[in-house]
């Protein structure tokens, strides 16, 4: 199996926050003697500037020959009159369908040491710990056909178009259900069964798949019940299982309930565990180059990385507890500042989270 691990530092706040991931990285590497060979490429912003496409035949490449990928952020203002299909946000779905990387797993755990940043009270969040998976490769931002076109009125109209297949239906709903039998044995399927024959097949499919995991308690919600229920009761749910869009939507809400998004990593798998791993935030380009922004969702995807795709859970352990070190010591990026913390920046932040590794 390659150990070879690619790395896109990407666009805005990117380069800043993959940079100190990097750092951790590369101490891991040396430190358990993983043997892992890193390497460089371009995609988004970063890369249309330099080479004239979001996704330079290079990079994609090199992602095929990697055994994982580290992402930074793509996109930002200065690229969003270009051509449509030259934006930033297009190499990256570019990369995720060439390497059928359908399988999107986005943790929303909230650290106890944070649960007064919270947007919703103490009470209602501490423990968190909900596993969203998403389907990343098909749905509305995928389907065809799609365009804006004007009617015979001369009025202008967009369209999208939201369907699914058996086959991508049931690989996105067994990688939710054994994620779940590693958990509590629990899984919500959120669809829209209720007005979209789209998700009226998803539900079908999910049902019979579920006949394979006896041990797991398959559930059902509507999406605008399961935005409703996450704000309102959160940890009624583990591991929820939804659609490209739903799953856009409610992993960011998810987010907010930990604190800040900045601390949520995520990944991106196919089907034999090789992924690409990026914060769950942007490019935040409003504060890019002013070294405030938090590396740790980043330095979180590193230890998901680890875990999932590079055999290593005892590197991604100690990484994971480093962060937990670092915020115990009430070290905070502005994102989570609260009184009586202290306030630090990017590079101070990732520089703690080296030190608190093993030596």
């Amino acid at each position: 199996m390659s150990k070879q691990v690619l790395i896109l530092p990407g666009d805005g706040i990117g380069p800043e926050i993959v940079a100190e991931a990097r750092k951790v990285l590369e101490h891991v590497n040396s430190h358990f003697k993983l043997d892992l060979t890193l390497c460089d490429g371009l995609l988004g912003g970063a890369a249309i500037d330099a080479e004239g496409v979001p996704l330079p035949a290079a990079t994609l490449a090199l992602a095929k020959e990697s055994a994982a990928i580290l992402l930074g952020a793509v996109g930002g203002p200065q690229w969003d009159n270009i051509e449509r299909d030259l934006r930033p946000e297009k190499g990256l779905l570019q990369i995720r369908s060439a390497l059928e990387l359908f399988g999107n797993l986005r943790p929303a755990m909230l650290y106890p040491q944070l649960a007064d940043a919270s947007s919703l009270k103490p009470e209602l969040v501490a423990g968190l710990d909900i596993l969203i998976v998403r389907e990343l490769t098909g749905g509305i931002y995928f389907g065809e056909p799609r365009g804006i076109r004007t009617l015979e009125n001369g009025e202008r109209e967009g369209f999208n178009t939201y369907k699914y297949s058996e086959s991508e239906i049931e690989r996105i709903a067994r990688l939710a259900f054994e994620a779940a039998s590693k958990r509590s044995g629990r899984l919500c399927s959120v669809d829209k069964a209720n007005v979209l024959e789209a998700t009226v097949l998803w539900r079908e499919v999910v049902e019979r798949v579920s006949a394979d995991y006896p041990d797991v308690e398959l559930s059902h919600m509507y999406v605008d019940n399961a935005a409703m229920q996450l704000v309102k009761a959160p940890k009624q749910f583990d591991v929820i299982v939804t659609g490209n869009m739903f799953g856009d939507i409610l992993s960011d809400a998810a987010a907010m309930l930990t604190g800040s998004i900045g601390m949520l990593p995520s990944a991106s798998l196919d089907r034999d565990g090789r992924g690409m791993y990026e914060p769950c935030h942007g490019s935040a380009p409003d504060i890019a180059g002013q070294g405030i922004a938090n590396p740790l969702a980043t330095i979180l995807s590193v230890a998901m990385m680890l875990r999932y795709s590079l055999a290593a859970p005892e590197a991604a352990q100690a990484i994971e507890d480093a962060v937990s070190t670092v915020l115990d010591a009430g070290l905070r990026t502005p994102d989570l500042y609260t009184e009586g913390s202290q306030r630090v920046g990017t590079r101070e932040m990732g520089e703690a989270v080296l030190a608190a590794l093993p030596q």
